[in-house]
């Protein structure tokens, strides 16, 4: 058991996505973002609004408030704002994130 532990401590093991949240699973981009969700609940972040800036993170899920879901290791932590959860629209899945609409690959 303590091994678990601390290999969760040195992997920073997330939350796996429960079932109510598994359509969040995937690969969303949009032009500027993209936002891979697997289901283990690792998410791998990128948002490069211009060239010469961007935001990137690559953390485990630690827990899941609402539609909203919050990644970091220890105190260090973004919370995803999901203002519109995944949908289809025209047979592509959709999903509103941190204000950016993006589409699952």
């Amino acid at each position: 058991m303590l091994g678990i532990l601390l290999a969760c401590l040195l992997v920073a093991c997330g939350k796996p996505v429960p079932a109510d949240k598994q359509a969040y699973i995937g690969s969303w981009e949009s032009e500027t973002t993209s936002l891979l969700i697997d289901a283990s609940g690792r998410v791998v972040y990128k948002h490069q609004p211009s060239p010469s800036k961007s935001t990137s993170l690559d953390a485990p899920i630690k827990a899941y408030e609402g539609n909203d879901f919050i990644a970091g290791v220890g105190p260090l932590t973004t919370r995803f704002v999901v203002s519109v959860p995944p949908h289809q629209v025209d047979g592509s899945w959709k999903m509103t994130v941190d204000g950016q609409e993006l589409t699952r690959r």
